[in-house]
């Protein structure tokens, strides 16, 4: 189905301009996979984001059907899926500074990514912020009149987290390289995991003081 005949009477051109805008601005995302690749490097990045880009699609769908609205509608189911990413991102964050004395210079192969990319998605799918975004910008971009409402919501949705996943792996080529120009520095990359995780746990922080946002 082609965006015509999902809602032929919003400018598509200006949903994408505002997608991109959107993705380019540092947010919690961004930090926290270039977080990831400084601690654990390029692999342990990119695990991250495709685990957040998942992470992402599920309020997605959460928001095409509904459930986003009601955890958002509902002060004690925001506040425990808010609380539950915050300690998980704290828990993240003080296992990367644990770990921060031992420096391999690349991440510990298959397992190491695919822990990454698990922590990534639960990060991701535990933040109501994520949901509570979704849900204030795609329906400005709905067409009532077109039908298949939901069906707008995830195409959408799909899109921009497709937008948001590009500009990570932006900062992920970014944060490699800055990474590697410190390999040879053990004693440097040490402090740097350490920051690293301070700055997850610091995310975690941020997650749990986050107020639920104003509902109609």
């Amino acid at each position: 189905m082609g965006f015509a005949a999902l809602n032929p009477s919003y400018d598509i051109s200006l949903f994408l301009l505002a997608a991109v805008v959107i993705a380019a601005v540092p947010g919690p995302g961004i930090f926290y996979v270039a977080a990831k690749t400084l601690s654990g490097g390029r692999r342990a990045g990119i695990a991250s984001t495709f685990g957040t880009a998942l992470g992402g699609l599920v309020h997605v769908v959460a928001g095409g059907i509904g459930v986003s609205a009601i955890i958002l509608a509902s002060a004690q189911l925001f506040t425990m899926l808010k609380l539950a990413g915050a300690l998980y991102l704290i828990w993240l964050g003080i296992r990367t500074i644990r770990e921060a004395g031992h420096l391999p210079t690349e991440p510990t192969g298959a397992i190491g990514f695919r822990r990454a990319f698990r922590e990534g998605i639960v990060v991701e799918a535990l933040n109501p912020k994520t949901a509570a975004f979704f849900l204030a910008f795609i329906p400005q971009f709905l067409e009532p009149a077109a039908g298949h409402a939901a069906l707008q919501f995830m195409t959408l949705g799909l899109i921009s987290v497709t937008f948001n996943t590009f500009a990570d792996v932006i900062v992920i080529v970014a944060a490699s390289a800055a990474r590697a120009g410190l390999v040879r520095r053990p004693h440097l990359v040490q402090r740097l995991r350490q920051g690293s995780g301070l700055f997850i746990a610091g995310l975690g922080i941020s997650l749990a003081l986050a107020r639920r946002p104003a509902t109609s």
